[in-house]
């Protein structure tokens, strides 16, 4: 089964990538030209998401120059460790749903210093596949398509990332433990 996996793996993207201007071909789509169409309106969307995307960093950036971040981490260390969370994930529990870029360095810097085997380097890897970008999506995606009232997106975006966050914690203990 797992050699099966394994080579579904690797054929899986080169089947996709041939199919797909081959079933365009055969439903007589003029695959270059839908192509470049496409690669336009991706084009304009950046532009249009770029103002979105400034707004977004300098927020992050200020949240992280004025200390609020270290304040709020300094609130919540004692509370995690009583319950069992490493301190050193939990800037990560911040980091995830603001940017996949820091918060990618940031597990780099964790599994550097623990090691990938070590409990913090497995919670960390695992929290950084079960969560996401949450305020990075809403910008980009919402931005490019014009919606301003995001309220209940990005609640339901945050909670999905702290459960996330939550459950790879109690994973890891669980298989790794």
């Amino acid at each position: 089964m797992i050699e099966f996996v394994n080579l579904l793996s690797s054929w899986a993207i080169p089947v996709i990538i041939v199919f797909i201007p081959l079933y365009a071909a055969y439903r007589k789509v003029p695959v270059y030209e839908s192509f470049v169409d496409g690669a336009k309106d991706g084009f304009d969307t950046a532009i249009r998401i770029i103002p979105h995307l400034v707004g977004m960093m300098v927020a992050i950036s200020v949240f992280r120059a004025s200390g609020a971040m270290d304040l709020f981490m300094g609130w919540l260390k004692p509370i995690c460790l009583k319950i069992g969370i490493p301190s050193e994930v939990l800037p990560l529990a911040l980091l995830r749903p603001i940017t996949g870029a820091g918060s990618l360095a940031f597990t780099t810097d964790l599994i550097s210093q623990f090691g990938p085997d070590s409990m913090i380097g497995r919670i960390a890897s695992t929290i950084q596949g079960s969560t996401d970008t949450t305020l990075y999506v809403l910008t980009v995606y919402f931005g490019a398509i014009g919606i301003r009232k995001a309220g209940y997106a990005l609640k339901v975006g945050l909670i999905s990332d702290a459960v996330g966050f939550f459950a790879s914690v109690i994973i890891c203990y669980l298989v790794f433990a």
